[in-house]
């Protein structure tokens, strides 16, 4: 169990450090971390470690951690340019066609997953991480994908930047409907 967090520092959300994360030798730990905050079984566990080792081997992908005082992970995101060869792109690009948005699956960094702990959401923890790692991007503009809900997600999203480019796309694992959403980089500040 993570620790409640103390204070915030503008440098430090919810006290924590972020910086650099090895995924691959991670991968348990960042998929409790989502277990708890997206509410994944434990077999979308075991079909979401394989999908990100393979994603950490992608040409480009990383990934950054928010870390507790004593090292645990409260948080974590991972991205990677996108290739229009990913299985993610060959299931959004219809939905991004049939809106005008196709050629957003070109020149963007995708950000592939996000997840904060629910201990230490709402304290800047997801806008920290995804900021900083697109704030690295070569590419001039970010990609991703969310559960199309009014969620303090996608409001965090929204107030970075990102619109829909598409709603209601469905994921042939999933049974709620997604939204593309995309924005240029850098991301916007407050």
């Amino acid at each position: 169990m993570l620790p409640t967090p103390e204070g915030d520092h503008p440098d430090r959300p919810a006290g924590l450090r972020i910086g650099p994360l090895d995924l691959a030798a991670r991968v348990d730990e960042a998929l409790r971390v989502q277990a708890v905050a997206f509410g994944l079984s434990e077999e979308e566990v075991g079909i979401r470690r394989y999908i990100v080792q393979r994603h950490m081997t992608c040409r480009g992908a990383r990934a950054l951690g928010a870390f507790t005082d004593d090292g645990a992970l409260a948080g974590f995101v991972y991205g990677m340019p996108n290739d229009r060869g990913y299985w993610w792109s060959s299931v959004v690009e219809p939905y991004l066609r049939a809106e005008g948005h196709e050629g957003w699956l070109d020149g963007s960094f995708v950000i592939t997953e996000l997840h904060v702990h629910p201990g230490f959401q709402g304290r800047g923890v997801g806008r920290a991480l995804i900021t900083r790692i697109t704030d690295t991007a070569e590419e001039t503009r970010s990609i991703l994908s969310a559960v199309d809900t009014d969620s303090p997600a996608r409001g965090l999203y929204r107030a970075l930047g990102y619109t829909d480019l598409a709603r209601r796309v469905h994921f042939p694992s999933a049974s709620m409907p997604y939204a593309v959403m995309g924005a240029p980089l850098p991301l916007r500040r407050p």
